[in-house]
C-alpha cells in the first residue's frame, strides 16, 4: 500500500510514523510532496517530489500523475488551504483507486467558516460562547472579536469597550463578536474512520500558545470533553485527523472551532 502525503514541510515525525506503520502492517512506500525543495520531510520519505505551488491545474496534474505512477491508495492532505481543493476532487480520485482523507466539501466549508460552524453547533444543540449580532444594542464587555474566515490568532482581539469595538468593526471584513471567556482552553485531537466512526479522542489543555498554535499542552482524560467531541464529530460527519477547540467553562464544553 503506497501513501502520498502533501505539503510535508517539516512534518518528519508524520512521514516516519507512516513508514513504521506500513512496515509493521502491509508494506509499501510513503511518497512525500511539497513545493519547497528545502522541506525537511521530503528527505525522510521513500519517494519525494517537488510539485507546483498553488492549487491549480498544474498541481492537480502533478499529484494525479504521481498517484498513477506509484499506484497510490491513500492521499493525506496536511494543510488547511488544501482541504476544499481535495474535497472537491475526492470522487474523481476514487475512480482511479485513490482514497483522499478528507470529508465531503460541505463539511469542509462548515468547519472553515467560523460563522457556519457556530450556526451548526447552535442548530444541533452544541454549546458555543454567546455570539452577538453587530447591530445588537446590549453588549457585555469585554468581548472577543475575530474574522469569520481567520486562521490562528490573526485578526483576533479582546475588546474592552464600545469605542474599541467600533474601531475594529470598521477595520475587519466580516467579524464575529463573542463573549470573552476566561477558562481552560482545549485542543482536541480526534481521529475518525471513513464511515465517520470515531476511533480516538485526546483533549490537550493549551498551556502556552504562540501565533494561535499550542506549543505546550497537557493531555487530559476529561470524559465530558471526550464525549461531547465525539458527538460533534459524528454530527459533522468528520473523517480522518481533526482538531477541535473548546473551552471548559462552568462545567460545560463550549466549542470555538
Amino acid at each position: 500500500m503506497n501513501i502520498l502525503i502533501t505539503s510535508v514541510s517539516r512534518k518528519v515525525a508524520l512521514v516516519n510514523a507512516f513508514k513504521r506503520a506500513l512496515d509493521e502492517e502491509v508494506g509499501g512506500q510513503v511518497i512525500a510532496i511539497d513545493a519547497n525543495p528545502r522541506s525537511a520531510a521530503l528527505y525522510f520519505a521513500d519517494k519525494a517530489y517537488i510539485v507546483p505551488s498553488g492549487l491549480d491545474q498544474d498541481f492537480l496534474e502533478a499529484v494525479k500523475g504521481i498517484c498513477e505512477k506509484y499506484d497510490v491508495q491513500l492521499l493525506i492532505p496536511t494543510r488547511d488551504e488544501e482541504l476544499p481543493f481535495f474535497a472537491a476532487i475526492r470522487e474523481s480520485f476514487k475512480r482511479i483507486g485513490v482514497t483522499i482523507m478528507v470529508p465531503e466539501p460541505e463539511v469542509v466549508k462548515t468547519c472553515q467558516d467560523k460563522r457556519e460552524f457556530i450556526d451548526f453547533c447552535i442548530k444541533h444543540g452544541f454549546p458555543v460562547p454567546k455570539t452577538y449580532e453587530k447591530a445588537e444594542d446590549v453588549i457585555q464587555f469585554p468581548v472577543f472579536i475575530k474574522e469569520r474566515m481567520g486562521k490562528g490568532s490573526k485578526w483576533t482581539f479582546r475588546v474592552e469597550n464600545a469605542s474599541e469595538l467600533d474601531d475594529l468593526l470598521a477595520r475587519l471584513k466580516d467579524p464575529i463578536i463573542q463573549e470573552y471567556i476566561q477558562a481552560p482552553e482545549y485542543t482536541i485531537d480526534l481521529f475518525a474512520d471513513f464511515s465517520g466512526q470515531v476511533l480516538s479522542v485526546v483533549p490537550r489543555e493549551r498551556l502556552y500558545i504562540f501565533g494561535g498554535e499550542s506549543f505546550i499542552g497537557r493531555t487530559s482524560k476529561k470524559w465530558e470533553i471526550i464525549q461531547e467531541a465525539m458527538q460533534l464529530a459524528q454530527a459533522l460527519r468528520l473523517v480522518g485527523h481533526n482538531t477541535i477547540q473548546c473551552f471548559w467553562h462552568k462545567k460545560q464544553v463550549k466549542f470555538i472551532e
